[in-house]
Parts: C-alpha cells; structure tokens; sequence
C-alpha cells in the first residue's frame, strides 16, 4: 500500500512539471521535422543551390570531353595559360578552375581545382570519379585488354545463410546486416533510456536529501519500500512520455504527409516502394521483390518486441537500484561523478563489443555477456535477432530480475545509512561499510 503511494506520488510530480509537458509535446515535432526536413530541403535544392562554370585546362588531352555538365555545373575546356584562368577566376569570369598537368611516363593521376569560393565536396568527388574511369579504362587498352570485356566478367556472388532449428528441423534465411542494425538499434534504445530514467532516480534523492524532505519520508516509509516506489513510478513516467511519443508523432506524421507537397517522398509505403524498386530492378524483377519480404519474414518481431520489454524492465530497474543507491549516498550532483562512470561504462561493454557478438553470437563470449546481469540487457538485444535458445533467454532474465532484487535489497542498506549523512565526502569503501551494517 505504502508503495503505491509512493509511485503515485513520483508518477503525478513529474508528469505535472512544465519540462516534462514541454519536452512531452516538442518532441514529437522534432521527430516529425527529422521525417520531412529533409525531403523537403531536397525538393527545394535549387532555391540553395547555385548555378557554377568550371574552366577545365587539361595538359594531358586525356579527359577532354570526359566531364559532363549538369544542371548546375558547366565544364568548360579551356587552352589559357594556368596564371591567366587563374585570373578569370578571380575576375569572376569562371568559378572555379580545373588544372590537370601533364606528365611524362604515366598517366595523369592528380590534378588542382583554384577558386575563390569553397568548392563543393559533390563537383570534387564527381570529377574524382571521371578521372578514375577514365585513367582505368586507359590502363586496360594500354595492356591489350578490352575494358567491355572486364566490366561483363564482374559479377556478383551472393552467399545465403540458412539457420536449421535443433528441435524442428525447419530451414529458415538469415540476414546478418540486417539482424545486426535491428539489435544495435534496440541496444542503444535501451542505453539511452536506462542512462536518462535512473540518472532521474538518482537526482530525485539527492534533490530529497537535500531539501530534507526524505527524513520526513522515512520515518514513515521502509528504504526498500520507498526505493521501489521511486523506480516504478519513474518507469511509468518514462512509459508515459513513450507512447505520447509515439502516438503524437504518428498524428503529426500523418497529418503533415496529407497537406504538404512532398507527401509522395516522404510517407513510408512510396519509400519502401522505391526501395523494392531498386532491388527489383537489381535483382532481376520478382526476385528483388522477394528478396525484401523474406528479409521481413525472417525476423520474428513479437518475439524480440516481448524480449525488449522485458530486458527494458530488468535492465531499467537494475540500474535505476545503483542510481538510487548513489543519490542515497551524496549530498551534490558534483560528488556523483565517482560513481556514475563505472556504471555508465557497464553499459559501454556491450556496445564496444558489438561487432564481436554479431560476428559470433553463439561465441563463449557473447553467451556470457548476455547472462551477466549487467551487460545482458544489450548484449541479449544484439543476440536476439540472431536467434537464441530459449533456455538462455530464461536463464539470463532470470539472473537479471534477482540481481535487481538483490540491489535493491542492497540500495536499501546504502538508504538507510545515506540518507541521514550530510557534509561528508563519500567513497566506495564508506558504502561498502553502509551494506554490513
């Protein structure tokens, strides 16, 4: 009962704080903008871009007529000294000059472009790319190769992974590239959320301490009582401000893809189409297009959106333990920083070693990280999608939940002890003490 009002009273003092209505409501608009702004700066380029001439003095004859123009560049082939097109530069007669020097044994690999104004990353990456076809192409002719020929003997060769199952036997694709961005996706959500929320459980306390309120509270209220009431109530403050999220971005998205211009680039079913489009295209026809749905099918998303949830949860509550533990202990939010490090670094192993457990997510070493209850919460995301046996799902989320009880129980003692010390300075021995009592 005692609980219950604790998490209605952490529940209804945030939400009602104006930075939490303001962050609530402006942040769907942030999300929506990061949908649109770009469609429509792309639709529009011509409003920012400008119309250039580039003087092209090659020395070598060789990429003459290689450069083609587009609507906004113009290459322009010029037979000026290089000092005198530098000058039209300067005189605004040309934006930019291109000089490729001649050279005596091999052929041209380097060349210079003068202009008074920065010139764009696309014209030099474009004219990097024209020189490059052109000098291989010259390359091949000069050792008796026909370039047609090396250009129909590229091939591509695709390698398909198919995972079998111990226990039915059914065959199923595998999309590594894919598996692996969904996990880091889901463990950087996780970090993210876990750093925000139990950084709040922690600033609460010290915010309490130092108002003196919670030796008001605990003389009411057990520590392990009031620390659960503090980390649920947050939880569900953080539930909250997600699916406000969520929904008013799809009301905004919707309503925005309806009545602006670029409705047909930006909503997802055009996106999507042009993408299987592409691969279609690549692919040879149907084959593309089965390619994307079997990419779709392969992943079991009820089933990694259920195992989120949970390692959310455990993961959250966990941290959120230690986080109240460290605001039970300090007076400032300065003093905390001695403590916060190693935490937050738990949270950086699975993602240092992201690229070892998706390269092996049946590797000693993966399997290990994901039944450490501290790194498992994102270690286990980046497995997920590569398939794990249940029994290690079971065991790992098991561990996880009674290590969280297990600090907690913990956080209690450092309450306790903490919440009554002001003036001191505080280090890991002096909590370390605190817990034996």
């Amino acid at each position: 009962m005692k609980i219950g009002i604790i998490i209605q009273r952490e529940y209804l003092t945030r939400v009602r704080k104006r930075s939490f209505l303001l962050i609530t409501f402006l942040a769907p608009l942030f999300f929506a903008a990061l949908m649109f702004l770009p469609a429509l700066l792309m639709e529009n380029s011509e409003k920012f871009d400008q119309k250039r001439t580039i003087a092209v003095r090659d020395e070598s004859s060789m990429f003459v007529g290689k450069f083609e123009s587009t609507d906004f560049n113009t290459f322009i082939y010029i037979d000026n000294d290089l000092d005198e097109a530098k000058n039209m530069v300067k005189e605004g007669v040309y934006d930019g000059v291109l000089y490729i020097p001649a050279t005596m044994l091999t052929v041209p690999t380097n060349a210079e472009i003068y202009s008074t104004k920065q010139i764009p990353m696309s014209v030099t990456s474009h004219i990097r790319s024209t020189m490059k076809n052109v000098v291989e192409h010259q390359k091949l002719l000069a050792s008796g190769i026909d370039p047609d020929i090396v250009k129909a003997s590229a091939t591509t060769i695709n390698v398909q992974p198919i995972r079998m199952s111990d226990e039915d036997g059914k065959e199923k694709k595998s999309y590594g590239e894919f598996e692996f961005l969904l996990g880091m996706a889901l463990c950087l959500i996780i970090y993210f959320v876990i750093l925000l929320f139990g950084q709040q459980v922690m600033r609460g306390i010290i915010e309490e301490k130092t108002n003196r309120i919670i030796e008001v509270i605990i003389s009411s209220v057990k520590p392990f009582e009031l620390m659960m009431g503090k980390i649920i109530g947050i939880a569900l403050v953080g539930l909250t401000q997600f699916l406000l999220w969520a929904t008013m971005t799809i009301i905004i998205t919707s309503v925005a893809a309806t009545f602006l211009p670029t409705q047909d680039i930006v909503s997802t079913g055009t996106v999507m189409s042009e993408q299987i489009a592409e691969m279609s295209a690549d692919n040879g026809g149907n084959e593309g297009l089965k390619e994307v749905f079997d990419i779709i099918n392969s992943i079991n998303f009820k089933d990694i959106l259920w195992c989120f949830l949970l390692y959310f949860i455990g993961g959250y509550f966990l941290y959120s333990a230690m986080f109240a533990a460290i605001g039970a202990a300090v007076d400032n939010e300065t003093d905390t920083q001695q403590f916060v490090t190693p935490i937050t670094l738990l949270l950086i192993i699975p993602m240092v070693c992201s690229g070892l457990i998706a390269n092996a997510p049946d590797s000693p070493l993966s399997i290990w990280m994901s039944m450490i209850p501290f790194t498992s919460p994102a270690a286990m995301m980046l497995r997920i999608p590569f398939g794990v046996p249940i029994w290690q799902i079971a065991v790992s989320l098991c561990i996880l939940f009674i290590t969280f009880i297990t600090f907690t129980w913990l956080a209690a003692k450092v309450y306790r002890t903490g919440i009554l010390m002001y003036g001191k300075k505080v280090s890991w021995k002096e909590i370390f003490k605190w817990i034996k009592y």
